[in-house]
Protein backbone atom coordinates (compact mmCIF):
# COMPACT_ATOMS: atom_id res chain seq x y z
CA UNK A 1 0.00 0.00 0.00
CA UNK A 2 1.17 3.08 -1.16
CA UNK A 3 -0.34 5.94 0.70
CA UNK A 4 0.33 8.54 -2.07
CA UNK A 5 -1.69 6.31 -4.56
CA UNK A 6 -4.93 7.32 -2.75
CA UNK A 7 -4.25 10.68 -1.49
CA UNK A 8 -2.66 12.16 -5.01
CA UNK A 9 -4.61 10.31 -7.93
CA UNK A 10 -1.78 12.22 -10.53
CA UNK A 11 1.35 10.90 -8.75
CA UNK A 12 1.64 8.17 -11.05
CA UNK A 13 0.80 4.82 -9.61
CA UNK A 14 -2.99 3.25 -10.91
CA UNK A 15 -5.06 2.89 -8.62
CA UNK A 16 -5.84 -0.56 -7.15
CA UNK A 17 -9.69 -0.15 -5.60
CA UNK A 18 -7.83 -0.23 -2.03
CA UNK A 19 -7.28 -4.11 -2.67
CA UNK A 20 -3.60 -2.94 -1.33
CA UNK A 21 -5.02 -2.38 1.93
CA UNK A 22 -5.13 -5.95 2.28
CA UNK A 23 -2.63 -7.33 0.41
CA UNK A 24 0.10 -5.75 2.14
CA UNK A 25 -0.82 -7.29 5.15
CA UNK A 26 0.53 -10.88 3.38
CA UNK A 27 4.42 -8.55 2.39
CA UNK A 28 7.24 -7.81 4.36
CA UNK A 29 10.31 -5.80 3.66
CA UNK A 30 12.84 -8.51 5.00
CA UNK A 31 13.51 -11.39 6.69
CA UNK A 32 13.85 -9.86 10.10
CA UNK A 33 10.42 -8.19 9.58
CA UNK A 34 8.49 -11.43 8.89
CA UNK A 35 10.29 -13.15 12.07
CA UNK A 36 9.71 -10.78 14.38
CA UNK A 37 6.43 -10.78 13.42
CA UNK A 38 6.13 -14.16 13.50
CA UNK A 39 7.65 -14.08 16.74
CA UNK A 40 4.87 -11.53 18.66
CA UNK A 41 2.44 -13.43 16.89
CA UNK A 42 3.63 -16.84 18.70
CA UNK A 43 3.68 -15.58 21.72
CA UNK A 44 0.80 -13.59 22.03
CA UNK A 45 -1.84 -14.83 19.15
CA UNK A 46 -2.51 -18.32 20.47
CA UNK A 47 -3.87 -17.46 23.47
CA UNK A 48 -6.02 -14.98 21.96
CA UNK A 49 -7.30 -16.96 19.27
CA UNK A 50 -8.11 -19.54 21.82
CA UNK A 51 -10.51 -16.77 23.60
CA UNK A 52 -12.15 -15.80 19.54
CA UNK A 53 -11.91 -19.52 18.36
CA UNK A 54 -10.57 -20.03 14.97
CA UNK A 55 -12.30 -17.93 12.21
CA UNK A 56 -13.72 -14.59 14.78
CA UNK A 57 -9.26 -14.82 15.59
CA UNK A 58 -8.95 -14.55 11.86
CA UNK A 59 -11.13 -11.83 10.72
CA UNK A 60 -10.25 -9.52 13.77
CA UNK A 61 -6.59 -9.86 12.48
CA UNK A 62 -7.58 -9.22 9.18
CA UNK A 63 -9.77 -6.28 10.39
CA UNK A 64 -7.43 -4.70 12.65
CA UNK A 65 -4.64 -5.08 9.79
CA UNK A 66 -6.82 -3.11 7.68
CA UNK A 67 -7.62 -0.14 10.20
CA UNK A 68 -3.42 -0.13 11.00
CA UNK A 69 -3.06 0.79 7.51
CA UNK A 70 -5.88 3.23 7.39
CA UNK A 71 -4.47 4.80 10.05
CA UNK A 72 -0.72 4.73 8.47
CA UNK A 73 -2.78 6.51 5.30
CA UNK A 74 -4.49 9.36 7.15
CA UNK A 75 -1.02 9.86 9.45
CA UNK A 76 1.58 9.85 6.24
CA UNK A 77 -1.02 10.05 3.16
CA UNK A 78 2.35 11.77 1.16
CA UNK A 79 4.32 8.60 1.78
CA UNK A 80 6.18 7.34 -1.53
CA UNK A 81 7.06 4.05 -0.80
CA UNK A 82 5.38 0.94 -0.02
CA UNK A 83 3.86 0.21 3.42
CA UNK A 84 4.18 -3.29 4.12
CA UNK A 85 3.78 -6.06 6.94
CA UNK A 86 1.62 -7.51 8.96
CA UNK A 87 2.98 -5.18 12.18
CA UNK A 88 -0.52 -3.55 12.88
CA UNK A 89 -2.39 -6.74 12.48
CA UNK A 90 -0.36 -8.27 15.15
CA UNK A 91 -0.32 -4.79 17.51
CA UNK A 92 -4.29 -5.54 17.18
CA UNK A 93 -3.63 -8.79 19.04
CA UNK A 94 -1.36 -7.44 21.60
CA UNK A 95 -3.95 -5.18 22.21
CA UNK A 96 -6.15 -8.07 22.64
CA UNK A 97 -3.51 -10.16 25.13
CA UNK A 98 -3.04 -6.23 26.79
CA UNK A 99 -6.67 -6.61 28.08
CA UNK A 100 -7.07 -10.29 28.32
CA UNK A 101 -4.10 -11.16 30.30
CA UNK A 102 -2.77 -8.35 31.49
CA UNK A 103 -1.24 -10.13 34.85
CA UNK A 104 0.39 -13.32 32.75
CA UNK A 105 4.53 -13.06 32.75
CA UNK A 106 6.24 -12.30 29.58
CA UNK A 107 10.09 -13.56 29.52
CA UNK A 108 12.40 -10.99 28.12
CA UNK A 109 15.84 -11.48 27.44
CA UNK A 110 18.03 -8.25 28.52
CA UNK A 111 21.62 -8.18 27.38
CA UNK A 112 23.71 -6.25 30.22
CA UNK A 113 26.75 -6.26 28.92
CA UNK A 114 27.39 -9.97 27.63
CA UNK A 115 25.72 -11.15 30.20
CA UNK A 116 22.08 -12.45 29.02
CA UNK A 117 20.07 -11.73 31.71
CA UNK A 118 16.40 -13.24 31.91
CA UNK A 119 13.72 -11.30 33.34
CA UNK A 120 9.92 -12.02 33.83
CA UNK A 121 7.34 -8.97 33.78
CA UNK A 122 3.62 -8.62 33.68
CA UNK A 123 2.14 -8.46 30.10
CA UNK A 124 0.48 -4.95 30.62
CA UNK A 125 4.12 -3.52 31.74
CA UNK A 126 5.77 -4.84 28.64
CA UNK A 127 2.86 -4.34 26.06
CA UNK A 128 2.30 -0.96 28.05
CA UNK A 129 5.86 0.04 27.14
CA UNK A 130 5.75 -1.31 23.95
CA UNK A 131 2.75 0.82 23.38
CA UNK A 132 4.68 4.51 24.41
CA UNK A 133 8.03 3.07 22.10
CA UNK A 134 5.28 3.13 18.92
CA UNK A 135 3.85 6.36 20.42
CA UNK A 136 7.28 7.89 20.81
CA UNK A 137 8.61 7.30 17.17
CA UNK A 138 5.20 7.97 15.63
CA UNK A 139 5.20 11.42 16.73
CA UNK A 140 8.94 11.94 16.56
CA UNK A 141 8.25 11.10 13.15
CA UNK A 142 5.79 13.19 12.42
CA UNK A 143 7.46 16.12 13.96
CA UNK A 144 10.93 15.80 12.30
CA UNK A 145 9.25 15.74 8.95
CA UNK A 146 12.43 15.37 6.91
CA UNK A 147 13.41 12.33 8.60
CA UNK A 148 13.58 8.64 6.75
CA UNK A 149 11.16 6.57 8.65
CA UNK A 150 11.22 3.20 7.80
CA UNK A 151 8.46 1.58 10.27
CA UNK A 152 4.57 2.54 10.12
CA UNK A 153 4.64 3.69 12.97
CA UNK A 154 1.12 4.71 13.14
CA UNK A 155 0.15 1.08 12.00
CA UNK A 156 1.38 -0.30 15.08
CA UNK A 157 -0.75 2.76 16.56
CA UNK A 158 -3.74 2.09 14.24
CA UNK A 159 -4.08 -1.84 14.99
CA UNK A 160 -3.07 -1.59 18.97
CA UNK A 161 -6.40 0.87 18.98
CA UNK A 162 -8.22 -1.10 16.57
CA UNK A 163 -7.73 -4.19 18.63
CA UNK A 164 -8.16 -2.23 22.33
CA UNK A 165 -11.92 -1.32 20.63
CA UNK A 166 -12.74 -4.23 18.99
CA UNK A 167 -11.81 -7.13 20.76
CA UNK A 168 -14.78 -7.79 22.91
CA UNK A 169 -17.03 -8.31 19.73
CA UNK A 170 -14.45 -11.32 18.44
CA UNK A 171 -14.67 -13.06 21.82
CA UNK A 172 -16.88 -16.04 22.66
CA UNK A 173 -19.76 -16.16 24.51
CA UNK A 174 -18.31 -18.61 27.40
CA UNK A 175 -14.75 -16.24 27.70
CA UNK A 176 -16.22 -12.83 27.62
CA UNK A 177 -15.96 -12.37 31.54
CA UNK A 178 -12.86 -14.26 31.83
CA UNK A 179 -9.15 -12.53 33.49
CA UNK A 180 -10.43 -9.41 32.15
CA UNK A 181 -8.56 -6.63 33.49
CA UNK A 182 -11.17 -3.59 32.49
Amino acid sequence: MVPIRYTNPYYGLPFDGYLSFLTSLFLHGNWLHLIMNMWFLWIFGDNVEDRMGRLPFLIFYLVCGLLATFLQWLFDPNLAIPVVGASGAIAGVLAAYFFLYPLERVVVWVPILFLPIVIHVPAIAFLGLWVLIQLHSATTAMLFGGVAVDVAWWAHLGGFIAGSALYRLFLRKDQAEKNELF
